[in-house]
C-alpha cells in the first residue's frame, strides 16, 4: 500500500515537472525569438501593438521587452515556490495573446468557424492554459494539505 502511494506521488511529481519544462521551453524559446527579432509572430504582435500600445511605447522597445517577459515567465515555471507568480504572469500574457481573435478578425479568421494560420497559432494556447492550470491547481492543493 505504501509503495503504491509513493509511486503515485512520484508519477504526479513527474507529470508536473514535464508540464513545467514544456511551459519553460515554449515561453523561453518564443521569447528569445522576439528578443533577437526572428519571431514569426512579430507581424501580428506589431499590428496589435499599433492598435493598443503605440502611444505608450515604441514597437522597437516593446518587442524585445515582451520577449524578456516571456523568457522570465518560462524561467519562473521552473521554480515551484514561484508557481503563483508564474501563473499570474502567465494569465496576463495569455489574455493579451487572445486579443487578436477579437480585435483583428481579418487576420485571425477565414470564416465563422475557420481560423487563419495566425488564429490557429493563437488558439493552440488552450493547451498551454490547461498545462499551467494543472500545475497551479496541483500546487494550490498541495499547500492546503
Amino acid at each position: 500500500m505504501l509503495m503504491n502511494i509513493t509511486s503515485t506521488a512520484q508519477q504526479h511529481s513527474s507529470v508536473l515537472w514535464i508540464n513545467r519544462i514544456a511551459l519553460f521551453i515554449v515561453f523561453f524559446w518564443f521569447g528569445l525569438l522576439k528578443i533577437i527579432g526572428l519571431s514569426p509572430a512579430e507581424g501580428i504582435v506589431t499590428q496589435l501593438h499599433h492598435q493598443i500600445l503605440e502611444h505608450i511605447i515604441s514597437v522597437q522597445y516593446f518587442m524585445p521587452l515582451l520577449g524578456v517577459i516571456e523568457c522570465v515567465i518560462g524561467l519562473i515555471w521552473l521554480v515551484p515556490q514561484y508557481t503563483p507568480i508564474a501563473f499570474c504572469l502567465f494569465c496576463c500574457q495569455m489574455t493579451t495573446t487572445f486579443l487578436p481573435l477579437l480585435l483583428m478578425p481579418n487576420e485571425t479568421w477565414q470564416s465563422t468557424f475557420a481560423l487563419s494560420l495566425s488564429g490557429q497559432y493563437i488558439i493552440k494556447n488552450v493547451v498551454l492554459i490547461a498545462s499551467a492550470y494543472t500545475i497551479y491547481r496541483a500546487c494550490h492543493w498541495e499547500n492546503k494539505i
